[in-house]
């Protein structure tokens, strides 16, 4: 576990309210937003119930709205409009009465700079990252050049799109993925050339751009970082997933994964895993939580992808590591809220 100061000027407001009640601060005012309009959409309301009951026990006052499949808006269950843009609109006095925003939406609409760019349009404060970091984190091969370009090793990998997939050929090993999905929809890895087309189809229902990657050969280390409302950054122990075959989504969820934190590292790899983490959350210009998945080789790391808004259940991989580091769930929770931030500008 380690601790950094920022490296660069803070630019965001976080949360203040000037009402004060027997000389202390009064908790905020939270809207929780599950739900989200993408494949990850039930494993978003898992989420967004914890963080939701979370929050209640720490005694916030919250909100929570979901947005179903169909886009609609949802108090309660039960749909704000009639139509996604009717219930949207019905939705924006929550979103005023609010003092911070909490968007648990996994994936597309929801992750990738969606929500924050709601927020940022109506001055709110909202947790984790910003528009820029969400977009770009949710964009595999844009991670990609960015890890790159600040000297972290990923895999060797090609952007296709599904209107070329006629003429693309088998090579050798690869998984293939579509670029904007999370949860690990859509990711095959392929042994054989008879395989390959099929793969390539799938991860085209989720994405209409594919990423083909070359295999790497390594042990699964995920590295969470967390933003305090001080600005510095720091990360908790590493946590390693061991899984026969792909992390892939039934993995993820059936339960037959299991997870080892801390993970069994040595000093010269876990300070690796350390810095790789904290460089990539800087180079996004990441706020609030985020969780690198790298795979470890004989050669040091190599980033498999970055998740801005990491599952957040209990039993989720980023509250094992917190807990592993003395930081409870609820409290997790809580912090994250106290480091809610307006999401600058893009061109800021």
């Amino acid at each position: 576990m380690g601790s950094l100061g920022r490296n660069h000027t803070p630019h965001h407001r976080h949360w203040h309210r000037s009402t004060r009640e027997k000389g202390d601060r009064m908790k905020p005012h939270v809207l929780v937003i599950g739900g989200g309009q993408n494949a990850e959409h039930d494993v978003s309301l898992a989420t967004a119930a914890a963080i939701d009951g979370a929050l209640r026990r720490g005694g916030f006052e919250v909100t929570a709205i979901t947005i179903g499949r169909d886009g609609r808006w949802r108090l309660r269950g039960d749909p704000l409009g009639a139509s996604a843009a009717d219930s949207l609109s019905a939705s924006l006095p929550f979103l005023a009465r609010a003092d911070v925003v909490f968007p648990a939406i996994h994936g597309p609409l929801g992750e990738d700079g969606t929500l924050a760019a709601l927020c940022a349009l109506s001055h709110k404060p909202v947790v984790g990252s910003g528009v820029r970091a969400g977009a770009i984190g949710m964009d595999k091969w844009a991670t990609k050049l960015v890890a790159e370009a600040v000297g972290i090793r990923t895999a060797h990998g090609r952007l296709v799109h599904a209107a070329d997939l006629g003429g693309i050929g088998f090579e050798t090993e690869v998984v293939v993925k579509p670029v904007s999905a999370g949860s690990s929809f859509g990711v095959t890895l392929v042994r054989e050339a008879g395989e390959f087309g099929g793969a390539l189809r799938t991860a085209a229902q989720y994405d209409d751009r594919i990423l083909i990657e070359d295999v790497v050969y390594g042990r699964e280390i995920d590295v969470a970082v967390l933003s305090e409302a001080d600005g510095s950054r720091w990360t908790p122990p590493p946590l390693e997933i061991h899984a026969e075959g792909l992390f892939d989504t039934a993995t993820k969820y059936d339960g037959t994964a299991r997870f080892t934190v801390p993970a069994d590292l040595g000093s010269t790899d876990r300070v690796a895993l350390r810095e790789a983490a904290v460089r990539m959350f800087d180079a996004l210009g990441c706020d609030g939580v985020a969780r690198m998945d790298f795979f470890l080789t004989a050669d040091g790391p190599v980033l498999n992808e970055v998740n801005t808004m990491p599952g957040m259940t209990a039993a989720s991989q980023v509250p094992r590591m917190f807990a592993a580091a003395g930081v409870p769930y609820d409290e997790l929770v809580a912090r994250l809220v106290g480091a809610a931030t307006v999401p600058p500008p893009v061109s800021a």
